[in-house]
């Protein structure tokens, strides 16, 4: 069973970066966001909609994927991989239900690095399917920031 341990010290009023640096289990969430230099950009004004993978969904990465990202030279590769989490506005989980309901079973979400995940639903659970086909289930939502909302999920969603 998966944990999610946040800071309850005055969540709301914290950004998606600083709420991201409260989890113990977004550790190389934060790693990647600082080496893709999108620091500044995801304590902006927003709102963004982060779909935040945990540690294990890294660590499920082909071994030495994460590293090999982390490299200077990767900087543009982790960024397009990390802006295919988020998207601009605030979505919270019952505005993505409910657009899934609308669309007969399927909502399309541009994301801010202009590629598209497929949200669905099986059973009560939030599937995100990215551009290759992987998926991804969304295990905690709705968690609120100053500037957006996060919602956790189980892997790494990566764009074509």
């Amino acid at each position: 069973m998966l944990t999610f341990c946040f800071s309850t010290l005055s969540i709301a009023q914290s950004d998606v970066v600083d709420v991201a640096l409260s989890s113990k289990d977004h550790t190389s969430l934060v790693a990647a966001v600082k080496a893709a230099d999108l620091v500044n950009t995801l304590k902006g004004e927003g709102p963004f909609t982060i779909f935040a993978p945990t540690n294990a969904a890294f660590d499920a990465l082909p071994k030495g994927t994460l590293e090999s990202l982390l490299k200077p030279e990767s900087k543009s590769k982790l960024a397009a991989i990390l802006t295919y989490h988020v998207i601009a506005g605030n979505f919270k989980a019952a505005d993505v239900i409910t657009a899934i309901k609308k669309g007969g079973g399927k909502f399309a979400i541009k994301t801010v690095n202009g590629g598209t995940l497929i949200a669905s639903l099986k059973g009560k659970q939030v599937i995100l399917t990215d551009a290759n086909g992987g998926t991804s289930i969304i295990t905690a939502t709705d968690l609120k920031a100053s500037n957006g909302v996060i919602h956790v999920i189980d892997s790494v969603v990566l764009p074509k």
